[in-house]
């Protein structure tokens, strides 16, 4: 599963940008939404790379995650949210909403700030398995 943060306001933002924000339920700044990974998603993450940052959960990490973070939709829990997750079924179908609203990151981003790629030491685009670290500072 992707795990999607939003780093960076929309203003001044081309529209295309905006509503890709939309259909990924993220609306804010430091916002998280979990989607599984299909060509789809790519698409949509390459198309807000300049704006969020993106990378794979781990299951330890997802667990805590659901339990600090969840917002859950009636009668759901995080162990049937995680079991039905990890079944590959969406978020809605798992029974949670998916917008996380997290935490700025203890001791800030990476050094070179939230307008430099993470290949260059900066935040934003697709971080791989070290998105868990950031998840883990934010919660």
């Amino acid at each position: 599963m992707y795990a999607i943060i939003k780093i960076r306001g929309s203003i001044n933002t081309a529209p295309k940008v905006k509503t890709t924000f939309d259909l990924l339920n993220l609306t804010r700044s430091n916002h998280l939404s979990i989607w599984p990974e299909d060509s789809s998603r790519l698409k949509m993450l390459k198309k807000v790379e300049g704006y969020a940052t993106f990378g794979v959960i781990n299951d330890d990490v997802l667990k805590e995650l659901l339990e600090k973070k969840g917002n859950f939709i009636e009668g759901s829990d995080a162990k049937k949210a995680f079991a039905a997750l990890k079944e590959g079924k969406t978020p809605k179908e798992a029974g949670i909403k998916n917008c996380f609203r997290m935490n700025p990151p203890r001791k800030g981003y990476e050094r070179k700030g939230v307008k430099k790629p993470y290949t260059l030491g900066g935040a934003l685009g697709f971080r791989g398995e070290k998105i868990n670290d950031l998840i883990l500072k934010m919660m």
